[in-house]
């Protein structure tokens, strides 16, 4: 059995198309460095190394959209990109678990 078909993305110009891969890249290496969550030192620092790459690209984005005249982020629409390139669930690993037996 396949599993169920995703919405399809919403329409993005290139730019927000680097913006919302960037912010989830970062989001991504944010998560494989949180103390709360990570097992070891060696991943969080090869995380926070490339963090610094990563967060170049994404300012690099949201530079580019700006020097185009797109100066406003269209929250709905990006909002939906992130939805369906299972953004909520890569951002809950940023976060601090809930305290075990609370």
């Amino acid at each position: 059995m396949l599993p169920p078909e995703l919405p399809p993305l919403p329409a993005l110009t290139r730019a927000e198309g680097q913006l919302i891969d960037s912010y989830l890249e970062v989001l991504d290496l944010l998560g494989r460095i949180n103390p709360a969550r990570a097992t070891g030192t060696y991943g969080g620092l090869r995380a926070a190394q490339t963090l610094v790459r990563k967060s170049t690209e994404l300012r690099d984005a949201l530079a580019l959209m700006h020097d185009r005249g797109e100066s406003e982020l269209h929250a709905g629409t990006l909002g939906r990109a992130l939805r369906v390139l299972d953004g909520e669930r890569r951002a809950r690993r940023v976060t601090v678990p809930p305290q075990e037996g609370a």
